[in-house]
C-alpha cells in the first residue's frame, strides 16, 4: 500500500469514441478482457493508487466494466479530444484526499504496456517529476507528472495533443527505457489487434 508521501495516482484516459476503430476502444476486447479493464488492472498492479478513469463516449457501458475501487470522472467535452480528457482527469486527481504526489497518465489503447512498465515509470515519482516511458528510444506512454505541474499542463492541454506541446517545451523530461518490457504501440484499427 502506498504512503501519502509516495502516492501515485493512475490516470486512465478512456473517453474517446474510437472513430478509426469503429467503436470506443475502452470496450474493445483482447483475449476476453476489455481494454479498459485490462488498463485499470495494469495500473493497479504497477502500484498506482488510486486509479481514476476518465469517461466520455458510451460512459455508462464503460463504467459497467470497472471495479468498484476505481474513481470515475466524466469529461463532458470529451469529443474535443485527449486534451479535454486530460484536463478532467487532472482536475479529479487534484480533488483527491490526500492529493497524490504524482499522476501516471496511461491511455486505454495500449494493451502492450504491462504492469512492469507502469512500475518502472512510477519508481521515479515525485512532486516535481516529469517522466516518460520510451520504447527503443522512442518516447511514448505512460507519462508521469508530479503534482507541481498539473495546473500548468491542464491550462495547455487542447485538442488531440493532450500534453504533447507542454512536454515538447521542456528540457527536463526523464525518459525511462521500457522496450525490454513491451512495445508501447497503440491500437488504432481492428487490424492492429492481429499484427
Amino acid at each position: 500500500m502506498s504512503s501519502v508521501s509516495t502516492s501515485t495516482a493512475g490516470l486512465l484516459l478512456a473517453a474517446g469514441e474510437g472513430r478509426r476503430f469503429g467503436r470506443p476502444k475502452a470496450l474493445v476486447e483482447l483475449r476476453g478482457e476489455a481494454f479498459v479493464t485490462r488498463a485499470v488492472r495494469t495500473l493497479a498492479d504497477g502500484g498506482c493508487e488510486p486509479v481514476v478513469v476518465v469517461l466520455g463516449a458510451r460512459a455508462d457501458d464503460v463504467r459497467a466494466l470497472l471495479p468498484g475501487t476505481v474513481t470515475t470522472v466524466y469529461a463532458s467535452d470529451w469529443a474535443e479530444g485527449m486534451g479535454a480528457s486530460l484536463r478532467a482527469g487532472l482536475e479529479a486527481v487534484s480533488a483527491l484526499h490526500p492529493i497524490p504526489q504524482a499522476a501516471l497518465v496511461h491511455l486505454v489503447d495500449l494493451p502492450g504496456v504491462d504492469s512492469g512498465v507502469i512500475a518502472r515509470v512510477r519508481a521515479h515519482a515525485g512532486p516535481d517529476a516529469v517522466v516518460r516511458a520510451s520504447f527503443d528510444g522512442r518516447p511514448g506512454h505512460p507519462v508521469l507528472f508530479g503534482r507541481r505541474w498539473w495546473t500548468e499542463i491542464a491550462a495547455t492541454a487542447r485538442g488531440d495533443r493532450g500534453a504533447r506541446d507542454w512536454l515538447a517545451s521542456r528540457s527536463d523530461v526523464r525518459l525511462v527505457e521500457c522496450g525490454d518490457l513491451g512495445s508501447g504501440t497503440d491500437v488504432d484499427t481492428p487490424a492492429d489487434l492481429n499484427p
